[in-house]
């Protein structure tokens, strides 16, 4: 083990192992110190998060980190660039579960590696994260779901049984919940899947239901959100589509093969769609 090998704990980042050469923080453990209350992260506590503002208080529901086996990197930042600049509070939760597998995203293959959806998750929150259960739907105004193909592996099972598949029972009660106090749920990608395996009836869109110019090649998914009972709403990228009676909010997101830029703005039509809805009560 050379010098440049060593590690030390720095006092001034407790918890954290630091490498001589590049200073790259590496999580280690958590301060014993302080009460995490569920979070993964050193940002403060939950008191400190709600005097931040009086915006409307947004859940952010993630499935992991990385397009082919998480949450679409891209869209999670969208949604919480729109939230933030809407001046709302938001906090993001994971649930604790075992990714369905980990895919090497330059080579494109799954690995043997096992990874967690929760820690994984908690490189897109920058470690502010929390357990899905710990989640209280009096505490929100409006729950958000990006996409990304984690929602298909690992928050539901879409991804190998299509409309057939079935919901991890913490994402289940966490949209009822939502759905039932009449608050709204904002979804983008493949995330509608969800509400049409948990709502049936309701309205949601992927985008379009044909191949339009070759911009729509998961056009199949609207016929099977129709199967479940539900209606699809064609919708271009840069639309989003609310189904007022369940207050849900969809857009397509990278279900439409379009410039970086319009994939943002049609979330962002999501997000003050959804904050929209936070203001007309029950």
């Amino acid at each position: 083990m050379g010098a440049q090998d060593r590690v030390t704990i720095r006092p001034d980042f407790p918890g954290h192992v630091w490498l001589f050469g590049p200073q790259i923080p590496v999580r280690e453990e958590f301060p014993k110190s302080r009460k995490m209350s569920g979070k993964i992260g050193r940002h403060g506590s939950r008191a400190a998060l709600t005097e931040r503002g009086m915006g409307k208080r947004v859940a952010l529901v993630l499935a992991g980190c990385g397009v082919f086996d998480g949450s679409e990197v891209h869209e999670a930042s969208a949604a919480l660039v729109h939230l933030s600049r809407g001046g709302a509070q938001v906090r993001i939760f994971a649930p604790n579960i075992e990714q369905m597998h980990v895919v090497d995203h330059f080579r494109g293959s799954p690995t043997e590696e096992k990874r967690n959806v929760l820690v994984e998750s908690a490189r897109l929150a920058r470690g502010n994260i929390e357990d899905l259960a710990e989640l209280k739907v009096g505490e929100f105004d409006a729950v958000i779901f990006p996409g990304g193909f984690g929602v298909a592996k690992n928050l539901c099972s879409w991804a190998v049984d299509g409309k057939n598949c079935s919901i991890n029972e913490l994402v289940k009660s966490t949209l009822q919940a939502f759905h039932s106090a009449k608050k709204p749920i904002g979804l983008c990608c493949i995330s509608p899947v969800l509400a049409a395996k948990v709502f049936p009836g309701c309205e949601v869109t992927i985008g379009n239901d044909k191949n339009v110019d070759g911009r729509f090649p998961d056009a199949e998914t609207a016929s099977a959100i129709v199967e479940l009972g539900c209606k699809h709403i064609c919708k271009d990228v840069t639309e989003s589509h609310v189904d007022a009676t369940n207050k849900i909010v969809t857009t397509c997101a990278f279900m439409c093969k379009a410039p970086l830029h319009e994939i943002f703005d049609g979330v962002g039509t999501m997000v003050a769609e959804v904050l929209k809805l936070t203001k007309t009560g029950k």
